[in-house]
């Protein structure tokens, strides 16, 4: 695949950067990619492996390695290589309902499996995948195209993130009629609040959804299901469910003094700045600023980078990320060999502008916080942080994150933002339809299945596996899709990969 020799003639190129101090004057995307004739090289680097571990998506030592859709790299790489673009799209979306949005999104897992990367650097191929998409819209390849033959079934699909997007794609293109609730003014779920826009820029979801409306999907947006609309009605207008709702119940901290004014989850803080932006461009002031104050991030995930950077943008006086993990090696360390995923330090894109901006990378690891402090007014003013270190639990054999005693330090905040990670459904959603939860408070199902306990039931993305990723949620989503036309039709052709 690609050009025999293309890995050794050209050297790996990715999309370039807005230097950081410029690109926080706005929240705009600042990548600047690759021309259609440079992108072409970069697809000739892929080389012909024999064993592709890019498209595997297998679990190796609890993580996942390579894609899990099963895209098949090697073969739009080359056609991409020869310049055959529209193929390459073909190829593409055989497998992926929304290059446009792993292509920005995603970790690249198929990067970190590629065994061209095993031995030097791994081929581009998330930017490989943007330009195979954007060529398409640019080209009318990713127009809209409507089903030909409806088969009188309807499917309602609660949530619209990447699950209830790729599950109503799939399902609209097989014939079915299919409506998509959503409880937010705008469609994408966490695509559209959870990530901020300069990561994914709302207009690139807007235009795919706009794609799918063409193609006869319907969406009714401001409707949370389970409080403005009771199950039973669905039930009546429905012949299946689907519950693609997300695992967006916040972890909390518990620590004295959380009480204090001035402490938010990151995806409500998120969700907020991205609301007024799209609505006044921060005009109405209707989000929490950062403006002059000191910012403390707990949490140091994509959620926690991606506050870093708003935090940044909106003119944080300082910005601090604690990690309550040990900073990861720079290399892969020996007992985590490839192509398992690596544990091994990322500056992400909030971490570089902060050390632009500041000076110095803002996580602090193995840290966390002991007690928040307030003014006289309940303002948050400062915290009370302690060190941690690992210590084997005597009943249990495992090992903890546990105080160091004497270690305590204080740090001046007016802003806390929680990004702790999820908890999993939320309980009134799972209430309202009578559905079990498994012992991560996800909705349960059989192994490998996405039909609930409740008759004509069914539920897919972070919703039934828990917080994960965009690639995930898709697969979730293109699976559940095909059990439910199985169980409509008696069969199905849905692919799944």
């Amino acid at each position: 695949m690609g050009k025999p020799t293309g890995f050794m003639e050209y050297d790996r190129c990715e999309a370039a950067s807005v230097e950081p101090k410029e690109r926080i004057k706005n929240f705009n995307e600042f990548h600047v990619f690759l021309s259609k004739e440079n992108q072409q090289k970069q697809a000739a680097r892929c080389m012909d492996c024999g064993v592709p571990f890019c498209q595997s998506g297998m679990t190796i030592a609890g993580m996942t390695s390579g894609c899990p859709l099963h895209n098949l790299v090697p073969e739009w790489n080359d056609l991409v290589y020869t310049g055959n673009w529209e193929q390459a799209y073909n190829r593409l979306h055989k497998t992926n309902n929304f290059p446009e949005f792993t292509s920005r999104v995603c970790p690249a897992l198929c990067e970190k499996a590629c065994t061209c990367g095993h031995w030097g650097s791994p081929v581009s191929v998330r930017d490989n995948e943007h330009g195979i998409i954007e060529t398409a819209y640019a080209n009318g390849y990713a127009a809209p195209k409507p089903p030909k033959v409806r088969t009188g079934k309807k499917v309602a699909i609660i949530g619209s993130g990447p699950s209830g997007l790729a599950a109503a794609d799939q399902l609209n293109q097989r014939g079915h009629d299919v409506t998509v609730y959503e409880r937010e003014d705008r469609v994408g779920g966490l695509l559209m609040y959870g990530i901020p826009n300069m990561k994914l820029d709302k207009s690139i979801i807007d235009r795919k959804v706009n794609i799918m409306k063409e193609e006869g999907i319907h969406f009714v947006t401001g409707c949370d299901v389970g409080k403005d609309i009771k199950p039973a009605e669905l039930y009546k207008k429905y012949d299946r469910v689907i519950l693609c709702c997300g695992a967006k119940n916040p972890r909390d901290i518990k620590a004295d003094g959380r009480d204090a004014k001035g402490i938010y989850f990151a995806v409500d803080y998120l969700t907020q700045n991205t609301k007024s932006l799209l609505n006044s461009n921060l005009t109405d002031g209707k989000f929490v600023s950062a403006k002059g104050k000191n910012v403390v991030i707990i949490g140091g995930g994509d959620t926690g980078n991606d506050c870093v950077g708003t935090a940044i943008r909106q003119g944080a006086k300082s910005v601090t990320q604690l990690e309550m993990m040990p900073c990861p090696p720079t290399e892969r360390a020996a007992n985590n060999p490839w192509p398992q995923w690596p544990k091994v330090l990322k500056t992400d894109y909030g971490q570089e502008e902060a050390i632009a901006v500041f000076g110095h990378d803002p996580r602090t690891y193995k840290t966390t916080v002991k007690e928040f402090h307030k003014d006289k007014n309940g303002n948050l003013k400062e915290l009370t942080i302690v060190s941690l270190e690992s210590k084997k639990d005597e009943k249990t054999g495992r090992f903890m994150m546990v105080p160091v005693e004497g270690s305590e330090k204080k740090l001046p905040a007016e802003l806390v933002l929680i990004a702790a990670g999820f908890l999993g459904t939320e309980s009134y959603v799972a209430k309202a339809f009578g559905v079990e939860l498994n012992a991560r408070t996800n909705v349960s199902t059989q192994e490998g299945h996405y039909a609930t306990n409740v008759k004509n039931v069914y539920v897919a993305g972070d919703n039934h596996r828990g917080q994960s990723l965009v690639v995930w949620a898709i697969r979730e989503g293109r699976e559940a899709a095909r059990e439910v036309d199985e169980s409509l039709m008696g069969y199905s052709y849905l692919s799944v990969q």
